[in-house]
């Protein structure tokens, strides 16, 4: 078993990012800047906000973040999209959800410049990876990706099964991994809550993406010997064994599943690191328009 430490990989490539970034404003070039919009005082989204903070610090890009209480009103809020889209100054910026309930999530993702859309929820971005166009990859399946090459596993021909189906994790995987390329080449069955006989396709998976976000779901009965299970789920628990009172488990019933697989991502410290900084990498393609050519 060899462990996926997507803590050392987000470290690796925050500092090649940081290097670039030093080589654009030695040459005369501005620092890339990314902007948050966040409204409310949701505790999870304070936490990612400040993780992205914390790592435009490192990078050497420039950070905004926006704060607005829920009272906001769906106007005021495209409003401030729309300024967004507008600044040349910001290169892209990323909406943190949840949204209040009186504002529609998907009119004001839609708002957004599919240029500066660094999170790459926007339609035209999805539609642009599914067809095979360059476009931004949402940060977790990008980072999931990311992982995938620089641990050098062989996709090509592999029965990949992805348990879950959301458009943010679930479906662009399914695309990534089913595409001509590499990481690639895999013929891809994507999973949920309503399939029937979901243990029979995992047993016959080589790679196995658990994103149902169901805590310790996957057992070692679920996984044949020798696969790669990459466990995105992420879920806080009540523990008496830690300081804080909680302690975060993944879909994978981690101990056990471990000693059958060839390759598997912890939690945390796994897929978690590498979403702020595909964030990161989303945002210098923004700064050097990398995605779309004017």
């Amino acid at each position: 078993m060899k462990l996926i430490d997507g803590k050392k990989i987000a470290n690796q490539i925050k500092e090649e990012i940081a290097q670039e970034v030093k080589q654009i404003v030695e040459s005369g070039g501005r620092a890339p800047h990314l902007a948050a919009v966040i409204v409310g005082h949701d505790g999870a989204s304070e936490t990612y906000v400040g993780h992205k903070e914390k790592a435009c610090a490192q990078v050497g890009f420039k950070s905004t973040v926006l704060r607005f209480e829920e009272t906001i009103t769906e106007e005021e809020m495209l409003a401030q999209v729309n300024k967004l889209n507008n600044d040349p100054g910001v290169d892209g910026f990323i909406l943190q959800l949840p949204l209040p309930k009186h504002i529609s999530e998907q009119k004001v993702i839609e708002a957004i410049d599919p240029r500066k859309d660094v999170d790459g929820f926007h339609p035209i971005n999805l539609g642009r990876m599914v067809i095979g166009l360059p476009a931004y990859i949402s940060a977790t399946p990008a980072g999931i990706m990311e992982l995938i090459k620089r641990y050098e596993i062989e996709t090509s021909g592999k029965d990949v099964v992805v348990v879950g189906r959301s458009n943010i994790v679930g479906k662009p995987m399914t695309i990534l991994l089913g595409q001509k390329a590499y990481p690639g080449n895999a013929t891809v069955t994507m999973a949920h809550s309503r399939t029937k006989n979901l243990k029979d396709l995992l047993l016959k998976a080589d790679i196995v993406i658990a994103a149902l976000g169901v805590a310790e779901f996957l057992t070692a009965d679920m996984v044949k010997e020798g696969a790669t299970v990459i466990d995105v789920g992420i879920t806080r628990v009540k523990s008496d064994t830690t300081k804080s009172g909680w302690k975060l488990l993944g879909d994978v019933k981690f101990d056990e599943v471990a000693e059958k697989t060839d390759y598997i991502t912890p939690v945390p410290g796994g897929v978690g690191p590498m979403t702020i900084v595909s964030l990161m990498q989303n945002t210098l393609k923004a700064a050097k328009g990398e995605i779309y050519s004017e």
